[in-house]
């Protein structure tokens, strides 16, 4: 039985869910490009695959639509997946499960999907929807967007005749964007060397933060655990000798760490005075974010004594300097546009091997060269420290259009229906809309999308009547483009 019974739009909802059974985190996309496919073949629709499983669906104008411009409608098919300790969904094989919680729909213990779910729920509703007036749609669902945004960058949009873009990949209703940061995944590795030490395993962990989207929610202040984890190391070694046998933290580079653990040898004797130490530094780290991180913990689970290998003193010693002295947060505020973060640096993933330690950053700036200047100073610092910077998913900017046909109609439209304007802004998250721009050349485009909060968080919740009217909005926006 479906858990949106009675739930309207209906046929929005119904493709949601549908398509929130399939597994669909990035690099794992495949079955949902191949539902998109059968859905177009099963109503009769154009539709064009391309290797990166990037999905075209076209749609003709309906009668008297003829001789409108075409439009783009696009959203990306990919969903960041992030699970609560304990959870058991395996996003390998599971979708999410959905649940209905007064106005809101979430999903237990994992991050929604509405990011950018939504988008492929609306296409999907409106392409089968034959009563819809609209000038010709044609419907584009890419494929892992929130990991550098590779499916847009390698799609071929010469079967597009369209240079309206409407991308529906905002999370706050009313508010519609008009243009957004570039990016870049950095990875600053180091290369580590192992000695033996005698004594006591302890796994030590720095859990409970909020976390959240590290482009929207990077003013926020939030804690970063891996930062905190590394802060809490140096900290310790200053009173008890300990070895790093492992360290870990966070899941996506575009989300701000929740958490992060490491496996410590200390000297046998030395567990009392271990548990002292981290409680005096959960209550300093609990006064510093009483009010951004109100469920902060620190916690510590001595294991048997143990002989283990764990970092050289050298290897150590690199590794904790770049976390204590790695740029991170908001690095640069726009003086152009008021409130707007410029420039940010996100240290959301930390891994180590037996080769090596690495953490992975995500570099967003909507000016080209803040990107370059923070790329150049993590590189610097990496390389200071004995390791090595590697890039990946670099994508554009998205630059403010003064002269927007398709911003002016929106207005018109959005103040028409609901008695007031939308605001339009900048945005510090990344959005596609700049590499559509580069491959084609004077498009005009709007992102908008319904209320969506705690995004690439297991605490993410879509806003059913904000979803209704946006829909709404979305199909009288369509109407008027005759």
């Amino acid at each position: 039985m479906s858990v949106f019974k009675d739930v309207q739009p209906k046929n929005v909802f119904h493709y949601f869910e549908e398509i929130s059974k399939i597994p669909r985190g990035s690099y794992r996309t495949k079955e949902i490009s191949d539902y998109l496919v059968r859905f177009a073949k099963a109503h009769g629709l154009f539709c064009a695959q391309d290797g990166s499983d990037n999905v075209l669906i076209v749609k003709d104008a309906s009668a008297g639509y003829e001789d409108a411009p075409p439009v783009i409608l696009q959203g990306h098919m990919d969903m960041v997946c992030v699970k609560e300790e304990g959870c058991a969904v395996d996003f390998e094989t599971e979708g999410v499960k959905l649940f209905v919680d007064g106005d809101f729909v979430k999903a237990r213990g994992t991050t929604l999907g509405a990011d950018d779910g939504i988008a492929v729920a609306y296409a999907l509703a409106i392409l089968e929807d034959s009563s819809l007036a609209h000038p010709r749609l044609e419907v584009v669902i890419t494929s892992d967007e929130e990991v550098g945004m590779l499916g847009a960058k390698s799609m071929d949009l010469s079967l597009l005749k369209g240079h309206i873009l409407l991308n529906i990949d905002s999370d706050v209703e009313g508010h519609f964007l008009v243009g957004c940061a570039g990016g870049v995944t950095a990875r600053a590795t180091f290369p580590v060397a192992w000695r033996k030490m005698e004594g006591t395993c302890v796994s030590l962990r720095v859990h409970g933060l909020l976390g959240g989207h590290s482009g929207s929610e990077i003013d926020k202040g939030r804690a970063n655990a891996i930062l905190l984890l590394g802060r809490l190391l140096r900290g310790i070694a200053q009173t008890v000798q300990l070895g790093i046998a492992s360290l870990a933290g966070g899941q996506k580079d575009n989300a701000i760490p929740r958490e992060a653990s490491a496996v410590i040898v200390i000297p046998q004797g030395t567990e009392g005075a271990l548990r002292e130490i981290l409680l005096g530094w959960e209550k300093t780290l609990r006064d510093e974010y009483a009010i951004l991180e109100p469920s902060l913990a620190v916690s510590m689970e001595p294991k048997e004594a143990c002989g283990q290998d764990v970092l050289t003193g050298e290897a150590e010693g690199a590794i904790l300097r770049y976390l204590n002295l790695v740029p991170n947060g908001v690095m640069h505020w726009s003086a152009k546009m008021k409130g707007l973060v410029e420039a940010s640096l996100n240290a959301g993933i930390l891994t180590m091997d037996q080769e090596s330690c690495s953490v992975t950053s995500s570099i967003r700036s909507n000016v080209l060269s803040r990107k370059e200047e923070i790329a150049g100073k993590v590189g610097d610092l990496a390389a200071a420290l004995g390791g090595s910077l590697s890039f990946a998913g670099d994508y554009p900017a998205w630059e403010y259009r003064a002269d927007s046909p398709i911003r002016k109609k929106a207005a018109e439209v959005y103040e028409r229906m609901f008695g007031k304007g939308p605001e339009f802004e900048a945005i510090h998250a990344g959005l596609e809309c700049g590499i559509f721009a580069e491959k084609i050349k004077g498009m005009d485009a709007v992102s908008f999308g319904p209320n969506n909060f705690d995004i690439h968080t297991p605490k993410e919740r879509l806003s059913i009547s904000s979803t209704e009217r946006v829909y709404r909005f979305l199909l009288e926006l369509l109407r008027s483009m005759g």
